[in-house]
């Protein structure tokens, strides 16, 4: 596959939803690929990028940041609290804003520094054990407490059970979005993308699609 097809996938998947060429933003998940292939997406002109660690990050972005104008990374992986501070230099969004300690975190550390990186609460939708994210049951009350400490909270993200048809989970993410006045939906990967954006996703995060296949060693 690769990028420019996935473009096109994506462009298409706008205009059969009747949506707004460019209404959705591509993140090429970049985790544990090769520096060639994330440069070779570079070279192509992307310049949107997911994470799942803030170490891998930090040891990979600020030298393509000084070489390629425009670089935006976002963290879609679990933060660890003691890691907030480096996150938040490193990203400019955060998806995987899950529990109360984290945000009073970040809202600390905004009020130190004076910034803040757009933010997303992540949503356990199918309430898996192992999962993080906070329940739908407790989604509301949760988005109020992020907007009370006067966080940047753009949407809500999302991870479907791979195991369950996932356009119920975006249908549900999408329902809590709109009672809550949220405009951003980060959902669908690489097997479901289409989906994702039919049900009004404005994030969609593809990887192995793009870069191929990771090699864990």
């Amino acid at each position: 596959m690769g990028l420019s097809e996935i473009r096109e996938r994506v462009a298409k998947a706008e205009r059969d939803a009747g949506r707004a060429e460019g209404s959705v933003n591509l993140i090429a998940v970049s985790k544990v690929q090769p520096l060639a292939r994330v440069e070779a997406v570079l070279q192509q002109g992307h310049r949107l990028f997911g994470e799942n660690k803030v170490q891998e990050a930090r040891d990979k972005w600020p030298d393509f940041m000084e070489r390629y104008d425009g670089v935006d990374v976002h963290l879609v992986g679990p933060l660890q609290t003691n890691k907030a501070r480096q996150a938040m230099e490193l990203f400019s969004a955060i998806h995987s804003v899950d529990r109360p300690k984290l945000a009073k975190t970040l809202a600390r550390l905004a009020q130190e520094t004076g910034g803040c990186p757009d933010l997303f609460v992540q949503v356990n939708t199918g309430e898996e054990e192992q999962k993080a994210g906070v329940l739908p049951a407790e989604a509301d009350a949760f988005i109020k407490e992020v907007r009370d400490m006067d966080l940047p909270l753009k949407g809500l993200m999302c991870i479907p059970p791979v195991e369950e048809t996932p356009s119920l989970h975006f249908s549900l993410l999408a329902k809590i979005a709109e009672r809550n006045g949220l405009e951003g939906l980060s959902m669908g990967m690489s097997a479901d993308f289409e989906e994702a954006i039919a049900l009004g996703a404005t994030h969609v995060r593809v990887g192995s699609a793009i870069f191929g296949e990771r090699d864990y060693g």
